[in-house]
């Protein structure tokens, strides 16, 4: 007899950090459960995985069914296999991590979820099972990659400032940067395009610069290394 695609996989489970920034603040979107356990607790967007269902194709089914995020790009972070996570019975989840830019994504609940919200990264409620660690260990390899690897440039407006850049970079890795140092290294990497100065601004009118991600791409197939 043939298996039925749809049947779930009771012991394991897909659970998503989406880390979103709105120019000034790093987020985290998690949705409200309306069903238990954990009812009206704040939690990851995660759901069983089905029978016949590759991974990468479950963590974007779910999310989409949860928060209505389609078409996001995701990685896959680490998986989460302690005895006790799950209240009920033994659940091992793959969580998958993300980087969106908040104004481009709407959430919208969908079944089993009674809100959707981003969340500062410095003000999250308590989450239950082990949704806090899950994203503690998502934000560590965020760290890691913003610094060897140009994502932060996904962020901000195809059309951004040196200062804008710089706010990114310290509003993710949590700490102030070296406004010389920063400016110097960026601008000596040769993956930033000068442009015209800002318009219409109430202060100094600012460079803007664009990413060139065609340069960035020939370098990096010559062994170049982004590192902030």
């Amino acid at each position: 007899m043939a298996k039925n695609s749809n049947q779930i996989i009771k012991n394991l489970s897909t659970d998503c950090v989406i880390f979103g920034f709105d120019n000034s603040e790093l987020k985290v979107l998690v949705i409200k459960l309306a069903v238990e356990p954990g009812k009206g607790e704040w939690a990851l967007p995660g759901s069983n995985i089905l029978q016949e269902e590759n991974l990468d194709i479950a963590a974007k089914r779910v999310l989409k069914e949860l928060t209505g995020l389609d078409n996001v790009y995701m990685e896959q972070l680490y998986t989460f296999g302690d005895v006790y996570r799950f209240p009920l019975f033994r659940v091992v989840t793959v969580a998958y991590f993300a980087l969106v830019k908040i104004e481009d994504y709407k959430p919208e609940p969908g079944p089993k979820v009674s809100d959707a919200q981003w969340f500062s990264i410095k003000k999250l409620p308590k989450l239950p099972f082990d949704h806090n660690e899950i994203i503690n260990y998502a934000l560590k390899r965020l760290k890691q990659r913003v610094r060897i690897r140009p994502i932060g440039f996904e962020l901000l407006p195809l059309k951004f400032t040196l200062s804008q850049l710089q706010n990114l970079y310290e509003t993710i890795m949590d700490f102030d940067m070296d406004k010389r140092n920063f400016r110097k290294k960026i601008l000596g990497m040769n993956v930033l395009v000068p442009l015209e100065k800002q318009k219409g601004v109430p202060h100094r009118a600012a460079k803007l610069y664009r990413f060139d991600k065609r340069k960035y791409d020939s370098l990096k197939e010559k062994g170049y290394n982004f590192e902030i």
